[in-house]
């Protein structure tokens, strides 16, 4: 028996405690609330002709700015490190803000991605840069759009409109780089899973109290 509990204070133990703190501190806590209730889209349409909205969507949102082609490197890390392994969730949307005038850039993104991706969860809708600048503005970030538009970052908005990111050394995190694929792979991934992990954890809930009824 004591045999035993060596082995496993000296093995076991140390293994356990390592996975514990690697999965770092956000899988355990809900993602803070950056920005609540940012406004929605209103009659913005999509490349189809569609209206797309934040209701009821876990969305990451983009700024593409008039260099769509110039930046398509971001929309491809972003697509390859998040998109691909969880664009089969029903309730999630990729959405990029794009100024009228880029459609014919934006569709040669999207064709692209297309060519190895289901592209049916990515959404690029078109305004005018003054509502751009407003729509940005109400987000209330501390970053700012650059002089065309956009910003390499991606944000990540929950099912009721509120902008989530993590607080680090008594700041927030406002956005995720997507020019920089490992900032995708490790922060935005781990926060990304707390966002549905959060959202599996109420539907499981919800289900066991219906069952009790």
């Amino acid at each position: 028996m004591k045999k035993n509990i060596v082995l496993f204070v000296l093995f076991i133990l140390p293994i356990v405690a390592y996975l514990f703190f690697a999965s770092g501190i956000n899988s355990f806590t809900k993602l803070p609330i950056i920005t609540p209730k940012v406004a929605d889209f209103g009659n913005w349409e999509s490349l189809k002709g569609e209206k797309v909205s934040l209701n009821n969507k876990i969305t990451i949102l983009g700024f593409s700015g008039t260099e769509i082609l110039k930046n398509r490197g971001n929309f491809f890390n972003l697509n390859e490190k998040i998109y691909q392994q969880y664009h089969t969730f029903k309730d999630l949307q990729f959405v990029v803000i794009c100024p009228l005038g880029t459609e014919k850039d934006a569709k040669k993104v999207v064709d692209a991605l297309g060519a190895f991706t289901d592209v049916s969860q990515w959404h690029f809708v078109f305004t005018s840069p003054q509502e751009i600048n407003s729509y940005y503005d109400q987000l209330k970030l501390v970053g700012k759009l650059d002089k065309n538009l956009g910003t390499p970052n991606v944000y990540i908005i929950d099912k009721v409109r509120n902008l989530r990111g993590r607080k680090k050394n008594k700041e927030y995190k406002e956005g995720y780089d997507t020019f920089h694929p490992a900032d995708l792979s490790n922060e935005m991934l781990d926060d990304f899973k707390v966002i549905l992990y959060e959202y599996r954890a109420a539907l499981k809930k919800n289900h066991n109290a219906t069952k009790e009824l």
